[in-house]
């Protein structure tokens, strides 16, 4: 399949492979060129990830204690 680099640089997968590889617009991929020049597409997860101070920590524990507010699940979880 020949397909071409726009001029911003961007490569365009057609639709019908993205559907079959379930890749979605925000998709995010490792991009690896292999020994020959090879260009090889990893798909990646990215997780958020919170770092707190040990104030902010207390804090954060002091907010779930009370019951009051809603926090996100993936930071109830942390």
């Amino acid at each position: 399949m020949l397909i071409q680099i726009d001029q911003r640089g961007s490569l365009n997968i057609p639709a019908k492979i993205r559907r079959s590889l379930g890749i979605e617009k925000g998709s995010n991929f490792e991009l690896e060129v292999a020994q020959g020049g090879d260009i090889i597409l990893h798909p990646v997860e990215i997780n958020r990830t919170v770092r707190l101070s040990s104030q902010g920590l207390n804090k954060l524990k002091e907010a779930r204690e009370s019951g009051r507010g809603i926090l996100p699940d993936w930071l109830k979880n942390e």
